[in-house]
């Protein structure tokens, strides 16, 4: 028996353990330290997990930099490890995370690395990175010419931090853009404006362009098909459109503020305008660019990322040459209630560095992460598409200003379209927004945009969109985002759906122990009764 209650000790110890060993992949790893030396001795391999939208061009300048880097750092090997999708990256870290498999460096949003380091030392703190003498922000050991943390563009680095703590450092940066064919509005007897345009403007036209001949072709293109307003993320359409009206969406604490009047108010606009027809999400119609380019559409939403795909000499058009119309088009910021007050999204991939038992390769993990913030990196990889380089360095450059210059001189790097969205930024970086960062806001973010989405397929499908569909709508979003556990109008506090392994593994760890317990418990019992003789 004393063998039997020893077995049974070990076993519940082990049991209470598990979830100690197992928290995140991340226990048990130190708190990142800076050595004051990077040891050159010793060879490294790190991983480095990117996306780059099937680019090929894109994929090739990761290449090329990463060459580079190691022709500087020889004992220092990278490994690329591409993605055409930022979820299938997020999905894999958090699964990783789990085994303490994690890449080295990651390309990522922050409402996902705001999840990543719920988990203990996951991902490292950079401020005491970013102020190393010798290997911070244009350290004095670096080889290579690294911006100092005052060239970097102040509203950029600071969407990086959360709570007060940079945990990433950008990459790229791209707003949204509302590309528009300026031949139909024209031709439709309205003028477009030439800085910003407003909502009431956008519905406007877009209604007008609903009539038809009497052949049922739609009057302005002659067409069968047209869709004026077609809008790519519904996420970033409701988020801003909430911010231009000064509304709730969630604030710093993790509390959700969505479910308000004026959400209601945007979904029934919405609704009006979908039911005729006049406006449809790339979920429901696909991608916008491919109806603009064949004279399908007025106004594309997409993000100046995207630009490379807008208008009739795009390089990367979508669909086939002879379905592409000859057209004007303008690239403007996207639609506003107020165009004395604009608001406007800021996004765009950042990069944080994943930290490992051995801080000798965290530092050649920073070494390599820091490398992209470099000119060479920055403006060849900004020229790809609409996106801004994050530095001032970069911004300021001769090559830079140059490209910037040189705008139309060809349909390849100087595309026009490409280098207006890139500008469209810059001029407007001030009134750039980003939204509150908490474990839960890249479902809150989700949550906003099947808000459109639904409503949209709703009246499509001649559903009856009243008050009480509003109520079951709210109800099934926040059921399906898991809502009601993320804090605010809703009740509860932050938590992303599943339950992550961590949690699990603890639940599993709790059940056997207490039967254990129970075993033990039994066992003593048995072991004190009487034996009948």
């Amino acid at each position: 028996m004393k063998a039997f209650k020893k077995i049974l000790c070990a076993l519940l110890a082990s049991a209470l353990l598990l979830p100690l060993s197992g928290c995140h992949g991340s226990r048990g790893i130190k708190s990142f330290e800076v050595p004051e030396e990077f040891d050159v001795s010793r060879d490294y391999e790190i991983t480095f997990w990117a996306k780059n939208d099937t680019n090929v061009v894109q994929a090739e300048i990761y290449r090329q930099a990463i060459a580079d880097f190691e022709e500087l750092y020889p004992n220092i090997k990278v490994n690329l490890r591409p993605y055409t999708d930022y979820s299938r990256i997020y999905n894999d870290v958090i699964t990783n995370i789990s085994t303490n498999t994690t890449p080295n460096v990651c390309i990522a949003y922050p409402d996902h690395i705001a999840t990543y380091i719920t988990g203990t030392n996951v991902v490292v703190p950079l401020d005491g990175l970013f102020d190393d003498e010798k290997y911070g922000l244009g350290g004095s050991e670096l080889k290579y010419d690294s911006p100092r943390k005052d060239e970097m563009i102040p509203q950029f680095l600071e969407e990086c931090s959360i709570g007060g703590v940079h945990y990433a450092i950008p990459f790229m940066r791209s707003t949204e853009a509302c590309y528009v064919n300026k031949t139909m509005v024209e031709a439709l007897g309205y003028t477009l404006p030439e800085d910003m345009l407003t909502w009431d403007f956008i519905w406007e036209v877009s209604e007008a362009a609903m009539k038809k001949d009497s052949d049922g072709n739609f009057a302005v293109n002659g067409q069968k098909v047209m869709i004026p307003f077609i809008y790519k993320s519904t996420d970033n359409m409701m988020i801003q459109m909430l911010k231009q009206l000064g509304a709730g969406y969630s604030d710093e604490s993790g509390n959700i503020l969505i479910f308000n009047d004026s959400t209601e108010d945007i979904l029934k606009t919405v609704a009006e305008h979908a039911a005729t027809g006049a406006f449809s999400t790339f979920k429901i119609s696909s991608y916008p660019g491919n109806f603009l380019n064949a004279g399908q559409c007025i106004f594309a939403v997409d993000s100046t990322a995207g630009a490379t795909w807008m208008g009739s000499d795009a390089p990367l058009s979508d669909i086939h040459e002879q379905n592409v119309v000859d057209f004007e088009i303008a690239v403007l910021p996207v639609p506003q209630f107020d165009t004395k007050n604009p608001q406007m999204i800021s996004q765009g991939p950042s990069v944080c560095v994943f930290n490992k038992d051995d801080p000798q390769e965290v530092l050649a993990s920073w070494l390599f992460a820091q490398y992209l913030l470099t000119n060479d990196v920055q403006i060849a990889y900004s020229k790809t598409e609409g996106y801004v380089p994050v530095t001032s360095k970069a911004q300021g450059s001769e090559e830079y200003r140059d490209y910037i210059l040189r705008i139309g001189e060809d349909n390849d790097e100087h595309y026009e379209v490409k280098i207006k969205a890139a500008e469209l930024l810059t001029e407007h970086v001030g009134e750039t927004f980003v939204t509150p960062v908490f474990n839960g806001s890249a479902s809150l973010r989700s949550a906003a945009g099947q808000l459109i989405e639904n409503v949209a397929k709703s009246v499509r499908r001649h559903e009856t969109v009243d008050e009480a569909y509003y109520d079951d709508l709210y109800g099934d979003i926040t059921s399906l985002y898991r809502l009601d556990s993320l804090g605010g109008s809703v009740g509860g506090k932050a938590e992303l759906g599943e339950l992550p392994t961590t949690a699990k593994l603890l639940l599993a760890a709790l059940c056997t122990a207490w039967v254990l317990i129970v075993l033990c418990f039994t066992a003593e019992r048995i072991k004190k009764r009487p034996r009948r003789k």
